[in-house]
């Protein structure tokens, strides 16, 4: 069950826009800043996928939504909310300018989602100079109670641990494609054939540790580790970003498009990501396994919640101004109690 009552998101991008439509289709209530005339249509373009994706989810129904409010400024935005993500373009000085306005630095962390926000469950937490240690433990249950998997980056680093393994895939995918290699669409397929199916259920390390077989681990670093250093890779070198790998680039992914729209693409992941994690929960015994176990117990979350009926205002009312009655104990029982306790 959420523990936050109100949220409110700074910026409606495609990660805010995520953001929002996990709260709202937890039932919270969110009031959101965006400067962009186009906002309110963009948010609700990613709102469509998100309560379609849901909707797979829990076919027995959703949760009543939350309210969605589309503020003026920021300071009305975060009025009365227990809950603020800012997730505002890339740029230095905008992030400095709208984080200036926090008066508690020592309650900041960042939550560092993965798109599409409202099915992937990890966020990466990290804390600054400032930042209490208690309030990354609330950031931990806050992130939780919308059935997110919350990890804590034990240092401040450039990026994040996510964006720093995809930064070098990304680095090496761009020089393979450049060099003529492979295509854009060989590469993923290369990806998704093969090595990116062992990571959606074990990750790096323990993939690898498979690999090395019975011995383990050490078994396989001692096999593998020398070849780290054999010239297989550019990793460490940077491709020139220039008009014509971009073309390059840009027009081998729209031949991989065959001719389907973004939001079409975005349908499809979000089916096979769907289809994935509930494959994942019915594994290890039906305990669910990885991302599948953290998605059972977030679908059961969601259909106790779909499950409560509202209350309606007038019946809060009634209820707030109906007369509490003490409950006063029979004089009889008293003098039983003293006739007790003096024999």
């Amino acid at each position: 069950m959420s523990i936050i009552n109100k949220a409110a998101a700074i910026g409606g991008g495609v990660i805010g826009a995520g953001w929002v439509a996990r709260l709202l289709l937890n039932g919270i209530d969110v009031s959101i800043f965006d400067p962009d005339p186009e906002a309110s249509r963009k948010v609700g373009e990613v709102m469509k996928g998100a309560r379609r994706a849901y909707k797979q989810m829990l076919p027995g129904g959703l949760p009543k939504e939350g309210k969605l409010t589309f503020a003026k400024t920021i300071a009305e935005a975060v009025a009365d909310a227990d809950f603020i993500q800012e997730s505002v373009p890339e740029r230095l000085d905008l992030k400095h300018r709208v984080l200036a306005m926090k008066k508690h630095p020592e309650r900041l962390v960042v939550g560092h989602p993965f798109n599409p926000v409202y099915l992937l469950p990890l966020v990466e937490i990290v804390g600054g100079e400032q930042t209490f240690p208690e309030a990354i433990e609330v950031a931990k249950e806050l992130y939780a109670s919308i059935g997110m998997k919350p990890v804590v980056v034990r240092k401040e680093i450039e990026a994040f641990v996510g964006d720093r393994l995809l930064e070098a895939a990304w680095r090496e995918a761009l020089w393979l494609v450049k060099d003529g290699i492979c295509t854009v669409e060989e590469l993923d397929d290369i990806m998704r054939y093969s090595f990116g199916l062992r990571w959606a259920q074990m990750g790096m390390f323990q993939v690898y540790r498979v690999a090395g077989g019975e011995a383990g681990m050490r078994h396989f670093m001692a096999q593998f580790g020398p070849c780290l250093k054999w010239p297989w890779t550019k990793l460490m070198d940077v491709p020139e970003f220039n008009d014509e790998l971009v073309d390059l680039i840009a027009t081998q992914s729209d031949e991989q498009a065959h001719g389907l729209s973004i939001r079409e693409l975005e349908k499809i992941r979000d089916d096979n990501l769907v289809a994935i994690m509930e494959a994942l929960s019915k594994q290890n015994k039906g305990k669910g396994w990885g991302a599948g176990a953290l998605h059972k117990d977030y679908t059961r979350q969601l259909a106790k919640l779909a499950a409560k009926k509202p209350v309606s205002k007038a019946a809060e009312k009634a209820k707030a101004a109906k007369p509490v009655k003490k409950a006063v104990k029979p004089a009889k029982a008293e003098k039983s109690k003293k006739s007790k306790k003096k024999g």
